[in-house]
């Protein structure tokens, strides 16, 4: 079988390494055992946790067992990567409910059975019984402050502040490793690029304490052209729960991908073969479009299921070809034709505020039944209902359908 390192290489998952070659070794030779954090900081994964989890299961596929670590213990402090100031900490029932939910959107990507089968713990479980002085005397002894200032995700803090409490976070992360390592024969932590000085501080720790045998990589996070992180909508984080976003919602964020993402999220967010990959990037101008509905389908598929993807599928033709049912598109219930068009985007969420609503309609930003309104003041009518129904559309690509009870 083909080294899984080898398969992430190709798909571009890697960013960065610790002590590649002995982890390629290791992994070529046995069944390792690794881990991935999730912090329980919402009841649902978005699209950050979906490539962890694709990694985790392409590691798995290749015979090594994931870890799935909840970080119910963590949580209460808040990694303080890529954060501008800190975390609300959560309360312990709030991390429970959080970690119940997390736990079945986790299972559409490893196997809890077999004999690599998964497993999923908390770090609650051992780090909020820890005893502070011999915690520090044993672990933060091993930690350099300097060298922790010195780290990226701490560094970045130091002008606005940074508490003792979140610098303490590498050392939990850290201690999560070797507990892991003593616990399950754990030999490798992986994670989003932003975790790489956290990842590094459990592989030294446990180098530290006298093993050779600890490892850790991170891979790339999904960004624009820009930079910027994908996954974000108007209305927040992409979810993986469909009652936080729709799949019509999370097929249609895919179907809009800008041209340079598309084999970005082909490679990462599908298991499709790299020579089916090739041959759909291979598309240009205006048929690189065939290419994103795939990505689309098989990624809506992947979530939430080939019916819904299917749904999801015909109310994006439907407006955008004319064919397939709008059932599925998102919709909005109002109690009476006679409503106000700043109103009705309100109602959405399109807009959140009156004022904002109305500079959108100005701007020539709003369409109703594909006829484009400028008129702030207009009310809607029975002849905007001639269908039964009447559709909103902001730009080229957020519709409603706007239905009477």
């Amino acid at each position: 079988m083909e080294n899984v390192i080898d398969v992430l290489e190709e798909r571009g998952f890697i960013e960065q390494m610790t002590h590649p070659a002995e982890m390629k070794a290791l992994l070529a030779k046995e069944s390792v055992p690794f881990y991935i954090g999730i912090d329980p900081t919402a009841d649902s994964l978005h699209v950050g946790h979906f490539v962890s989890l694709m990694v985790a299961s392409h590691m798995q596929k290749h015979g090594h067992k994931p870890i799935i670590l909840v970080g119910g213990g963590t949580a209460t402090i808040g990694d303080p990567s890529g954060k501008t100031d800190m975390r609300k900490m959560l309360s312990r029932e709030e991390i429970n409910h959080n970690v119940a939910c997390i736990k079945k959107q986790v299972e559409k990507f490893v196997s809890f059975e077999g004999e690599n089968a998964a497993i999923i713990v908390n770090n609650a479980d051992w780090l909020l019984d820890l005893k502070f002085v011999e915690f520090v005397r044993e672990i933060g002894s091993l930690f350099s402050v300097n060298k922790m200032l010195a780290a990226e995700c701490y560094k970045q803090r130091l002008e606005t502040g940074l508490t003792f409490f979140e610098m303490s976070y590498m050392l939990m992360q850290s201690y999560d490793f070797w507990h892991l390592y003593n616990e399950y024969g754990c030999k490798l932590e992986i994670g989003g690029n932003d975790q790489w000085s956290n990842i590094i501080g459990g592989v030294e720790l446990i180098r530290k304490i006298g093993k050779d045998d600890s490892f850790g990589f991170t891979f790339k996070l999904l960004t624009t052209k820009e930079g910027k992180k994908m996954g974000k909508t108007e209305k927040g984080a992409l979810w993986l729960d469909p009652n936080k976003t729709s799949p019509y919602e999370f097929y249609q964020y895919w179907r809009n991908i800008e041209d340079e993402s598309v084999e970005t999220v082909l490679k990462i967010l599908t298991y499709l073969p790299i020579e089916k990959i090739n041959e759909l990037v291979a598309l240009k101008d205006e048929h690189i479009n065939e290419a994103k509905k795939v990505a689309a389908y098989e990624i809506t598929k992947l979530i939430h299921g080939e019916e819904e993807a299917k749904k999801a599928e015909e109310a994006s033709n439907a407006l955008f070809t004319g064919q397939g049912s709008i059932e599925n598109m998102p919709s909005c219930d109002l109690e009476d034709t006679n409503i106000s068009l700043v109103d009705c985007i309100i109602k959405t969420g399109i807009a959140p505020s009156r004022g904002q609503a109305r500079t959108l309609i100005s701007q020539g930003g709003i369409s109703l039944n594909d006829e484009k309104i400028s008129d702030v003041n207009y009310v809607l009518s029975d002849k905007d209902f001639e269908k039964g129904y009447a559709i909103l559309k902001k730009g080229k690509k957020i519709f409603y359908k706007l239905n009477i009870k």
